[in-house]
C-alpha cells in the first residue's frame, strides 16, 4: 500500500511538472503589422493597416479589460410581438461581388416551401456595427501576428459612421473596448492589447456575444471571428446550443479560420509512457483508480489536438456562417486580404432586408426560409435559412399608485 501511494505521488508530481514545462505564451510587441500569406502586395512594412474574397465563390486606450457578463437577453431577428419576420439578405455574383439595385419584386420568399407575401423591404446603404472576436488561446500563438494584422485590415475599412467592438477570448471572454467605436487608434490599441491565456472557450464566447445588449440595437450588425474553431474549455454552452442561439439574433457571422493543427502537436492525446518524468518500475501494477486518474489527466492534456477536433471546428464555423447568412473564410487561401475585407464591409453596408408576416405558430417551432431572386437566376443568395418562434415577452406587472 505504501509502495502504491509512493508511485501515485511520483506520477502526479511528474505529470504536473510535464504539463507546465512549456509555460504560458506571452504576447509579443509587434509595432508594425506583419505580412499576410498570399498577399499580393510587395510588402506590408510601413503601410497603414489596410482594409474577404470567399474562396468557395468563384465566375480604449487604457489597460482595463472587462469580462463579458454571463447574463442573457432576448434579442431576436424575429419580432414576435408584431409577428413580423425579417432577415438580412446578401445577393452576390459568382465572383463574390454584391449586386445592387434590386427591388422588392425581384425577390421571392418561401416559408416551409410555401410562398409568402413580402411586406417589408429595405435596400438603402446603412452603417454597420461589428464585433471583432480574437482567439488568444495557446493554439493560436503561432498565428497571432497574422490575426492581429487581419483585424487591423478590417478596421481600416471603416467609414466614420461604422463602429467596431473588440473582444478577446481564451478560457475567458474579455471586452477590450468599452463600447463600439469608429476611432481607429482606439481599435488598433485594443487589438494589440489582448494577452494569451489558457484554454479555449469558443462556445462560451459565442454565447456571450450573442447575448450582448448591443445586438438589441437597431441597425446592421455582424460578428467577425478570428479562430481555429477548436473548443476545449467551455462549460456554459456547447456546439449545438450556440448554433441554435445565433439563428435567433439579427447579426451575420463571418468566421476567419486559421489552421493551427500543423503548428501544434496535432496527434491527439499523448501516451503515458511519452510524458517526461514518468517511469514505471518493471512489473509494477497500479491500482485501477490510479490508472483511471492518470488516463483522465492524459486525455485532458491532449484535448484540442486531434484531426477529428479540427474538422469539428471547421464544421462548426461553417455552421455559424450558414445559419446566420454570413460567410466563412479560410485564412490560408486568402489571396488579397484587403480586397476581401473590403467586399465584406461593402456587403454589410448595402445588404437588403426583407420581411413578412407568417401564420401563427407555437413557441419553439422551427420554420425554414428560402429566398430566390427572380431577375437573376445565377446569383448567390445569403440569408438566414430558418428561424425559431420565441416565447412572447411577459406582460409588465401593474404598479399600484397607493
Amino acid at each position: 500500500m505504501v509502495k502504491a501511494a509512493s508511485i501515485l505521488f511520483i506520477l502526479v508530481f511528474s505529470f504536473s511538472a510535464a504539463a507546465q514545462t512549456g509555460g504560458r505564451p506571452r504576447s509579443a510587441a509587434t509595432p508594425v503589422p506583419p505580412s499576410i500569406k498570399n498577399d499580393t502586395q510587395p510588402s506590408n512594412a510601413g503601410r497603414q493597416p489596410p482594409s474577404l474574397t470567399d474562396p468557395a465563390v468563384k465566375p480604449q486606450t487604457g489597460n482595463a479589460q472587462k469580462d463579458i457578463p454571463k447574463g442573457k437577453t432576448d434579442d431576436d431577428v424575429i419580432s414576435v410581438e408584431t409577428n413580423l419576420v425579417t432577415t438580412p439578405v446578401s445577393v452576390l455574383d459568382r465572383s463574390g461581388r454584391f449586386i445592387p439595385g434590386l427591388r422588392k419584386k425581384d425577390f421571392k420568399l418561401f416559408e416551409n416551401g410555401v410562398p409568402q407575401k413580402i411586406t417589408y423591404f429595405q435596400s438603402e446603404e446603412q452603417p454597420f456595427t461589428v464585433i471583432l472576436m480574437i482567439d488568444v488561446s495557446p493554439s493560436t500563438k503561432y498565428h497571432i501576428d497574422d490575426i492581429h494584422y487581419a483585424a487591423l485590415t478590417f478596421v481600416n475599412q471603416l467609414r466614420p459612421t461604422d463602429k467596431v467592438m473588440v473582444v478577446a477570448f481564451d478560457q475567458r471572454v474579455r471586452v477590450l473596448t468599452e463600447e463600439p467605436t469608429s476611432e481607429k487608434q482606439k481599435l488598433y490599441a485594443a487589438i494589440y492589447k489582448a494577452n494569451f491565456g489558457s484554454g479555449t472557450s469558443l462556445y462560451d464566447a459565442v454565447d456571450a456575444i450573442a447575448n450582448l445588449d448591443i445586438l438589441q440595437f437597431p441597425g446592421r450588425k455582424a460578428v467577425v471571428i478570428f479562430t481555429d474553431g477548436v473548443d476545449t474549455t467551455s462549460r456554459r454552452a456547447n456546439y449545438q446550443s450556440t448554433i441554435s442561439t445565433v439563428e435567433e439574433i439579427d447579426a451575420l457571422f463571418y468566421p476567419i479560420r486559421y489552421d493551427t493543427q500543423q503548428k501544434n502537436s496535432g496527434g491527439g492525446a499523448p501516451l503515458a509512457s511519452s510524458l517526461p518524468g514518468i517511469q514505471l518500475p518493471p512489473g509494477v501494477v497500479l491500482p485501477p483508480e490510479v490508472l483511471a486518474q492518470l488516463q483522465a489527466n492524459v486525455i485532458r492534456a491532449g484535448r484540442g489536438q486531434s484531426a477529428v477536433e479540427y474538422e469539428r471546428g471547421r464544421t462548426y464555423l461553417e455552421s455559424l456562417a450558414t445559419n446566420t447568412g454570413g460567410r466563412m473564410f479560410e485564412a490560408e487561401s486568402l489571396t488579397n486580404l484587403e480586397a476581401s475585407f473590403s467586399g465584406v464591409a461593402e456587403e454589410l453596408r448595402r445588404q437588403y432586408s426583407i420581411g413578412y408576416y407568417p401564420d401563427s405558430g407555437a413557441p419553439g417551432e422551427r420554420r425554414k426560409i428560402k429566398i430566390e431572386i427572380l431577375a437573376k437566376p445565377n446569383v448567390i443568395v445569403r440569408a438566414k435559412s430558418s428561424y425559431v418562434i420565441k416565447q412572447p415577452a411577459p406582460a409588465a406587472a401593474a404598479v399600484s399608485g397607493n
